[in-house]
């Protein structure tokens, strides 16, 4: 008889705990369905800051590259240049 009632108790408690967590899941479903539309625009703000965020890097990138072959040109030039040595009236 009291091992009956154990398995009673076990089962209502079981059944509780089941019921805590649909009302759990019920609630979360709600906290959903309400703040949809905040956690949408949230998210298309993050997103679009983390776009931003990349095409300002890619161009950046872009830009320094584009720097780097400049500066290669003019260290080329300077290059010839030391080389050929200074232009002065009496070398020349």
């Amino acid at each position: 008889n009291a091992t009956h009632n154990n398995t009673e108790m076990a089962s209502k408690e079981q059944l509780t705990a089941a019921q805590k967590q649909l009302l759990r899941k019920r609630q979360d479903l709600d906290f959903w369905k309400k703040n949809a539309l905040k956690i949408r625009s949230r998210n298309r703000i993050a997103g679009l800051a983390i776009g931003a965020f990349v095409i300002g890097m890619f161009s950046y990138t872009i830009l320094s590259v584009k720097q780097e072959k400049i500066m290669e040109d003019i260290d080329n030039e300077a290059k010839i240049n030391y080389i050929r040595g200074p232009r002065t009236g009496t070398i020349s």
